[in-house]
């Protein structure tokens, strides 16, 4: 098959382009290549499959370089994105103009171009908003539903905070009207909290490889409300078997939805319960400064993923600690790779 990835050298789709390039197939990557880590991780790429792998340095905001990358595939994995809610909050139409505009272009092409492929979209579980009207719960080291045991389902309303949620709920939509009003096969994964190898994680954005690179690198770590907050975790590979599993059931699967994380069995709290397992790891206490919350900042969010179980025929298999500990021991081998980012 041939595979077009927008946002190729990012962190999930250079692991999900090292996943398709070891089946043999045809891997272009589509990456503006201005994310720290970019460069990196297409060169990491070309080490491991040389010229099998295929770049075009270009902007999902330019529809006509999209097009011609777009004619011929067999699977678009769009994974272009601004992935900050805070940088959306500081650059609204640069959001919009990528994350909505990028996606509304992108699905254009395909229609023009490659109608027959199946096309994945990466969406987010903040569309789910603030989700004020959940009851929430606490102990002393974490928050948890009072109601939602199995986490919160895709028929869950949608409420669009911030700009990022507007922009990424534009595209998830978009992509569930296209299946139904043009016949695309495209098909909505909302990811929770995704980490693993080749993350090059920052405050506002991939907070698990971000704790665990200050802490290597003896960076300053700042927490933000009581460190109580609980996510579902999701390894890397994990959603790369998702987006394989999609891809093979496309026919079937096409114009549906799911929520995609780690779901209620793969939860940690961000630093009361990560605490611990990172000073376990580094074999020293880690210091930290305090803040109040951050505006929006949810208390809790754990997706329910039964609905992926059920017709994806999926479930996670790595366990954070599992995945953790990986991630820790492979940002402790390649130091040279941090020495401009995430300062």
């Amino acid at each position: 098959m041939k595979i077009l990835i927008t946002g190729g050298a990012g962190f999930i789709g250079c692991n999900s382009a090292d996943h398709f390039l070891k089946q043999g197939h045809e891997v272009l990557l589509y990456d503006n290549l201005s994310r720290k880590g970019g460069p990196a991780n297409v060169e990491w790429l070309r080490q491991r499959h040389g010229d099998r792998m295929r770049l075009i340095q270009a902007d999902v905001r330019t529809y006509d370089s999209l097009a011609a990358a777009v004619t011929g595939a067999d699977v678009v994995l769009h994974l272009a994105s601004q992935v900050a809610v805070t940088t959306s909050v500081e650059n609204p139409r640069e959001d919009f103009e990528i994350n909505a505009m990028g996606t509304f272009n992108l699905l254009e092409a395909v229609r023009q171009q490659a109608p027959e492929a199946a096309v994945l979209y990466a969406s987010t579980n903040k569309v789910y908003g603030g989700m004020e009207g959940v009851k929430v719960v606490s102990d002393q080291i974490r928050y948890g539903y009072a109601d939602y045991t199995e986490g919160i389902p895709e028929s869950y309303p949608l409420d669009f905070h911030s700009p990022y949620g507007c922009s990424k709920g534009a595209g998830d939509q978009y992509m569930i009207d296209y299946a139904r009003i043009y016949g695309l096969k495209t098909l909505v994964f909302r990811q929770s909290c995704i980490y693993g190898r080749r993350q090059f994680g920052v405050e506002d954005q991939g907070w698990v490889a971000h704790f665990i690179i200050a802490t290597v690198h003896n960076r300053p770590i700042t927490i933000y409300g009581d460190g109580k907050q609980v996510r579902d975790l999701l390894h890397v590979s994990d959603l790369v078997n998702a987006y394989q599993k999609g891809i093979e059931q496309i026919d079937t699967l096409k114009g549906d939805v799911f929520n995609i994380g780690g779901g209620p069995r793969n939860t940690l709290s961000i630093w009361t319960e990560f605490e611990p397992l990172l000073e376990s790891l580094a074999h020293r206490p880690i210091a930290v400064t305090r803040h109040d919350w951050r505006p929006g900042d949810q208390r809790v969010f754990i997706a329910d993923i039964s609905k992926a179980a059920a017709r994806l025929g999926w479930r996670p298999a790595v366990a954070p600690r599992d995945g953790i500990r990986d991630l820790y021991q492979w940002v402790s081998a390649n130091p040279g790779l941090f020495d401009s980012i995430g300062r």
